[in-house]
Order: C-alpha cells, then sequence, then structure tokens
C-alpha cells in the first residue's frame, strides 16, 4: 500500500509514520509513505500557495494550481491514486472507512490549512471526501494521521496477531470493545471481575459481551442526548438575517 500525502509540514509528521505500528508496518513492507510538500509547485520564490478569498472575509484560501500541479505529478510518477479530501462535509470517517481504504493499492490524501482550500480543487478532481469529526483543527495532518493508522493496523502481519484487530472496538457487530484487565487481581480496593478468573471461557465471553453491548448502549444513549440538546439550542439562537463581510475582491 503507497499512502502519498500532500502537506506543507512533512517533517512534523514523518516522526510519527516512523515510529512504532506505522514503522513496523514500513519494516515489514506492507506500506510505503510518500511525502510532499505541495509549496514545491508554487511556481514563484516565495512559495506562495494561498491567497485572500474574493467577496472578502478573514483568513486565506489555498490556491488550486499547486494542488492540481502536484496531484497530476503524483500521478505521472507513480500511477492513479484513490484521493483522500478533508473537509467538514465530508463522510465521518469510521472503521467501515478504514476498512475500505486497505483495499486500495495507493491513497493520495492532501491535508489542507488556513482558511480551506478553493472550491475548484475540490470540483476538478475525484475525491473521497471524509471527515473525523465536527471539530476544527489548523490543518490536516492530524486528521491523516489518524486515518491512516486506523487503516495501515488492519494490514496482514502489522499487529504481529491478526486477530487483535478483529475483536477491536467496532469491528464486530459495530460494539465497543470491552473493559481489560491485568495484573494484579486487585489493585487499591478494585478487583478484577471474577468472570474473568473463573477459567470458564463461556462465562469470559458471555461478559465481555454483556459488557460491551452494555458501554456501546451508554455511548449511543450519550450522544442521542447530546445531539438532542444542541438541535434544541440551535433551533433557539437561529438568527433571522445574516450579515455578510464585506472587503475588497483579490
Amino acid at each position: 500500500m503507497l499512502c502519498t500525502i500532500l502537506t506543507l509540514f512533512p517533517e512534523a509528521i514523518r516522526p510519527y509514520l516512523d515510529a512504532s505500528i506505522l514503522g513496523i508496518a514500513q519494516r515489514i513492507g506492507r506500506v510505503r509513505f510518500h511525502l510532499m510538500d505541495f509549496r514545491d509547485y508554487a511556481g514563484d520564490r516565495k512559495g506562495t500557495v494561498d491567497a485572500r478569498p474574493f467577496g472578502g472575509g478573514p483568513g486565506m484560501v489555498l490556491k488550486p494550481k499547486p494542488i492540481f500541479d502536484a496531484v497530476e505529478d503524483v500521478e505521472h510518477r507513480f500511477g492513479a491514486h484513490h484521493k483522500v479530501l478533508l473537509t467538514p462535509r465530508g463522510r465521518p470517517f469510521d472503521h467501515g472507512c478504514a476498512v475500505r481504504l486497505t483495499e486500495r493499492p495507493q491513497v493520495l490524501f492532501l491535508c489542507g490549512r488556513y482558511e480551506g482550500f478553493d472550491e475548484r480543487i475540490r470540483l476538478g478532481m475525484d475525491w473521497e471526501e471524509l471527515s473525523l469529526g465536527d471539530f476544527v483543527l489548523s490543518g490536516g495532518e492530524i486528521p491523516v494521521l489518524a486515518m491512516i493508522e486506523a487503516s495501515v493496523r488492519l494490514l496482514p502481519g502489522v499487529l504481529g496477531d491478526d486477530e487483535s484487530a478483529m475483536f477491536d472496538s467496532f469491528a464486530q457487530d459495530q460494539l465497543l470493545d470491552h473493559p481489560h484487565y491485568t495484573r494484579p487481581r486487585s489493585f487499591r480496593g478494585m478487583d478484577v471481575p471474577e468472570e474473568l478468573l473463573s477459567g470458564h471461557h463461556g462465562a469470559v465471553a458471555a461478559w465481555r459481551r454483556q459488557q460491551a453491548e452494555r458501554l456501546t448502549s451508554l455511548r449511543s444513549q450519550l450522544l442521542s442526548e447530546f445531539r438532542a440538546e444542541i438541535g434544541s439550542k440551535d433551533s433557539e439562537n437561529s438568527p433571522t438575517g445574516m450579515r455578510l463581510p464585506t472587503g475588497k475582491q483579490e
């Protein structure tokens, strides 16, 4: 699997790619990482990749030409890639997305920066649009690393024991993983559940399933309550009108 990452800060993410599980995946030949600084495609001495938005407003917007040139260069040299664009409008990334990415031999990730990217970047190429969640970061590097690790750890041989990934949260029946315990049996008044000490495989499996269902149910309930509360606040605070910012067009 080849993962190409377009970023303005390759030096910031290379150490993480070379460490722990992702480092192992590289050493055993399951994945290769190709980092590209798309500032190299700016076309001017200053390496300008952004500009002020038409219509005015705060922040800077990534220009389309450096991105198009970088993607076209990658695909000319290495062949077609499945392209992933991180955007708030994208599909929420989950375990199923990670599984599907492992089925792609070559994946390209674009790490955005600043206020966002020119809409023609999205319209002019075939992207899978993904989001890590409803929050804002200054760039796409951290979400890309999260998506890559979630995917690469599923490749055969990366975890050492392939069954490890099979019993992760969401891997089976969309359930959260059950609680885990190890030595000592008792720690500061907290004891390991008797079911796990019984030596009875059926009792252990039943306890783990029950706990997984309990935790999943609790999270689902909390999410439902949170979304209902946010929806109620949005309705109460919905403005009757909006003033658009003004500014000089660039």
